[in-house]
């Protein structure tokens, strides 16, 4: 099936691979075209900007949780009518393995066989970029890459660059266009795990809108919707997915818990699931009727007075995990089922008591094998998973032995008949028995409840 589509990648992060990103969905959108986003990599926060720009959710592709079928997969069905923006992670080549290149955005731009626009920062050079665009060019016989827009550039440079690309590269790589230096309030802000969330600028899609007006004719759509036509056909098959009967899914969703994959959602709901969200910063009970909870990730720690005063949340919080409903708490959610979260008190359904360091405590790709029955599967079950957090806590759970691509390995996360709680975040797509196990065990709980 063939889905116009391109690889927006950079040579390393800071390059302006987001605003670039940012802004080709915001002119596109402007042209009417049916377009949809994805996001290499596990990231959370991109897509949010991704979401709030186009208005519908953005899919992460992530080739150490997916194989390349399931890579496809996802994103024909994510893809838009005309065209599919997807957003690498890192430098182009940046990854994991012996040459430093597995489970990178080229994995993902080879695995989808999608060409490649490279951002490339252009602040302080000139001919010198040609050199980089040829090494990434010469780095891999395939590189996929077929044009560039540069980043932090003027209208003149820009002449130049694109005279010296003629005459170096023809056609093999082309000139897509420049986003010029842009004002300081028209910079997207950051914090340690990256970008701020996209909730928390008030004014971001006019941020976005203006930067787009400042690129309306410094970028070359029509000649970027070309490149994108160029994308082969993608060969493709389908997950099996099982039909179950209806249960309903409750879900913290707020500033302080909005670290989802929103493929994990919508493998939830085709299995028969309803997703029903609150929040624990506006004092919201888990709503009545749910038969299972999620609490993912996010920023709790920001907001630790809020969660400690709101009574009404912990309670129900509390009260849900002791009844026996089946519960995934990641990362922050984790940590919110402690006792206490930067010596704020928290739901206490776990004894554990969270605290800020000054460096990533646990970071990257990790492979989890229960060490014990649970609510994932039996011992021996194998999640795909990532950390990254600041934070850590007095115990982090031994359920689970997590290994990453290196070798290291260390225990974590607390598992029970009907509960997952601990640092590592899941992508159940890429685990579909996990999530078989995780919502038989909702359906048990709501047939007992209806049996009380």
């Amino acid at each position: 099936m063939r889905h116009p589509r391109v690889l927006i990648a950079a040579p390393s992060s800071g390059s302006g691979k987001t605003t670039a990103v940012c802004v080709l969905l915001t002119l596109l959108k402007r042209k009417g075209l049916d377009v949809k986003a994805c996001k290499c990599g596990p990231d959370y926060i991109d897509p949010m900007f991704h979401t709030s720009v186009l208005g519908i959710p953005c899919t992460n592709l992530d080739p150490f949780f997916c194989d390349r079928q399931l890579i496809t997969h996802l994103l024909s069905e994510n893809a838009g009518r005309d065209i599919t923006v997807i957003e690498g992670v890192m430098g182009y080549y940046d990854g994991t393995g012996e040459d430093g290149t597995d489970n990178s955005t080229y994995t993902v731009a080879s695995a989808a066989d999608s060409p490649v626009i490279l951002v490339v920062n252009a602040r302080g050079a000139a001919a010198s970029l040609l050199a980089l665009i040829e090494g990434f060019l010469d780095f891999r016989p395939a590189s996929g890459i077929k044009g560039v827009i540069f980043n932090q550039m003027s209208a003149g440079t820009y002449t130049y660059i694109s005279k010296l690309m003629q005459g170096r590269f023809g056609d093999q790589v082309v000139p897509v266009g420049y986003i010029p230096a842009l004002p300081a309030e028209l910079t997207l802000p950051s914090r340690h795990l990256g970008l701020v969330t996209a909730a928390e600028i008030d004014d971001l899609l006019t941020i976005i809108n203006k930067a787009a007006d400042l690129c309306e004719g410094t970028i070359d759509i029509d000649k970027l919707l070309a490149i994108s036509q160029s994308a082969p056909a993608l060969d493709l098959a389908s997950p099996v997915i099982k039909s179950f009967p209806k249960i309903t899914i409750a879900t913290a969703r707020d500033n302080a818990f909005c670290f989802y994959y929103k493929d994990t959602f919508r493998l939830f709901e085709k299995m028969g699931a309803e997703i029903r969200y609150f929040s624990p910063l506006n004092n919201e009970p888990v709503p009545d009727g749910a038969d299972a909870l999620i609490i993912g990730g996010g920023y709790p720690e920001l907001y630790t007075e809020t969660l400690e005063a709101n009574e009404i949340t912990k309670a129900s919080v509390r009260a849900a995990a002791q009844s026996g409903m089946p519960v995934i708490a990641e990362c922050g959610g984790f940590q919110y089922l402690g006792s206490r979260l930067c010596g704020r008190e928290m739901c206490s359904v776990l004894p554990h008591e969270t605290f800020a360091t000054d460096k990533l405590v646990r970071f990257g790709y990790v492979t989890l094998t229960a060490q014990e029955d649970g609510l994932l599967g039996p011992a021996g079950t194998q999640l795909k998973a990532h950390e990254f957090h600041y934070y850590d806590s007095s115990d982090n759970g031994s359920s689970f032995k997590a290994v990453k691509p290196n070798g290291k390995g260390w225990s974590c996360a607390v598992s029970t008949d009907t509960m997952y709680a601990g640092y590592p975040h899941l992508f159940l797509y890429a685990n579909i028995t996990a999530a078989e196990s995780f919502y038989q065990k909702a359906l048990e709980y709501k047939e007992k409840k209806n049996d009380n």
